[in-house]
This record gives C-alpha cells, structure tokens and sequence, in this order.
C-alpha cells in the first residue's frame, strides 16, 4: 500500500510544530493589496494585515492557490510514489476546492484525493489531524478521504468577534449595523455551519461575556465530544486563548487542547481579538449547529 501524505492550505492555520513534525504540505492562499499579491502565512503575517488596514483603510482581498500550485506541490510526493490526500477550505468560502480537483485531474486516477473540509481555521486543522493519524494507522488514501467526508459534519466552530468594523469594512454588515454595534457594544458569534458562516447570535455588552457564552455553549456539550483534540484559535488574543484552553483541559475528556493562531484569511473577515473553540463530536452525534 502506498504511503499517504496529508496536503492542506494556509486556511487551516495549523501550529508550525505540527506541520513539521507530521509531515503536512501546506498549500497557501494569496493576499491581496492594491497591486501586491503575498503569500498567505509566508509573505505577509496577521500582524501585517492590521498593519496595512489601519494604513489603507480597506481590506485585502483572498484568492486561491491556482490549479498548477497544486500540481507543483503534488507531484514530486506522486513520483516517489505517494498517494494525496487534500483538505480545502470549505468550497462556499473560495475556489480553493475547485482549483485543487483540477490539479487532481492531472494525476493517474485515485493517486489525489480532494476533500471539501466544509470548514475554515482550525476547523480544518481538526480534520487534518484526523487525517494525519488515521495515515500512521495504515489506512489507504481512499480510506482517509472516506472517513474525512464522514468527520468534516462533526466539526464545530464558534467564533467571538471583537468588533463590527472587519466585518462592515468586507462588507458583512452596514455602516448603520457598525454604529449602533460600537454604540452598544454588540459582540457577534459566528458559526460555521454547513461549509458557510452565519451569525449564531450577538451578545451586548463586553467581549467577556460573549466569550463566556461561547466556553458554555462547548462546556454544555462535553458529553457529546470527540474525546482526542480540542482547539483554541485567536488573532492576537493569546492570554484568552490560554485561559480557555485551561478550562477546556480541566472541565472536557479532550485529551488534548492545542491553541492555534488564526492566518491571514480569518484576520481579514474578523479582526483582531477574535477568539474561537473548535471541536469534534463524537461520530454517532451529528454536528451541532
């Protein structure tokens, strides 16, 4: 049986240490300012989104890694005889999926898997790691994309924005919705749900309590959790993250909470300071949502 190397993009803002110690092939997406095109995660860093959007103004735009990203990436794993399995970032948020079934097409049959991860951030990264050891267990790469088709709708993510303005500036929400927002301190919590985000409701008052909601929500569910990984991703909100992972550690089965530092691509629809609890449910349960 062929050996099976497990591909992702940037998206999945996976911990470095992870991606070097298991071997993972990150694919990145492209940031765009004015004329500028940068790498997602190699060029540019969050920091250096906050940066420039404080100076411009606006927001950068994404675009995916195109069909021949991927087969430059796939190929010399394919000619030492590895067959690939791809996880995207969820096919209603880019053409990132698209782009990599084509590159899939260039290759003998069966030898490029490409998985739809319905999902973004760490989201992904749970998906992956699912991947990573279902690979060390033996299993084929047909198997894997199996097994990540089925996992990918027991994946929840929640997310707590620290403010309106990323979102009224990509044009998620109005100048009015970005005023009265700010005026009476509207925290919203997206959700991922079915490959798309939606806002799953809005808390007033301060980020603490919509955190709060947040940790309760997951804490309400721990019964029905995937006991193996839970992840805390942030954008410039560390100390946070580490105080949810603490609770997380303490009061879930999870035998392991990572904390994840968000990419560009959340940076941009989000801002900074945004927190999120990512997890999986057990695979009888269906994803929550």
């Amino acid at each position: 049986m062929a050996q099976v190397k497990i591909f992702a993009d940037s998206t999945s803002d996976l911990p470095a240490s992870w991606i070097t110690e298991y071997g993972i092939g990150i694919i990145p997406l492209y940031v765009v300012f004015d004329e500028q095109t940068y790498r997602d995660g190699i060029d540019i860093t969050p920091v250096g989104i906050y940066e420039r959007v404080a100076a411009a103004g606006s927001l950068p735009k994404t675009t995916a890694p195109s069909p021949k990203d991927f087969i430059d990436a796939f190929a010399p794993h394919i000619e030492q005889g590895h067959d690939i399995v791809y996880i995207s970032i969820s096919s209603s948020l880019s053409s990132t999926y698209q782009n990599a079934l084509i590159a899939a097409g260039e290759f003998p049959e069966g030898r490029v898997h490409v998985v739809d991860s319905l999902n973004l951030c760490s989201g992904i990264g749970l998906l992956v790691m699912k991947a990573v050891k279902a690979s060390q267990q033996g299993q084929s790469a047909q198997e894997i994309a199996a097994l990540l088709e089925h996992s990918r709708q027991l994946v929840s993510t929640e997310f707590v924005i620290d403010t309106l303005e990323y979102l009224y500036k990509g044009g998620r929400c109005s100048g009015m919705q970005n005023f009265i927002g700010s005026l009476l301190q509207i925290r919203p919590v997206l959700r991922v749900v079915d490959g798309t985000i939606i806002p799953a409701y809005k808390v007033r008052g301060k980020k603490e309590k919509a955190v709060q909601q947040m940790l309760d929500n997951a804490l309400a569910k721990k019964d029905q959790m995937d006991d193996d990984l839970i992840i805390v991703a942030h954008t410039l909100a560390e100390e946070e993250a580490r105080r949810l992972a603490a609770i997380l550690r303490e009061q879930t089965p999870a035998h392991e909470v990572a904390i994840a530092e968000a990419g560009c691509v959340i940076s941009s629809h989000c801002g900074p300071h945004t927190v999120a609890i990512m997890y999986m449910n057990k695979g009888s349960e269906e994803r929550s949502g």
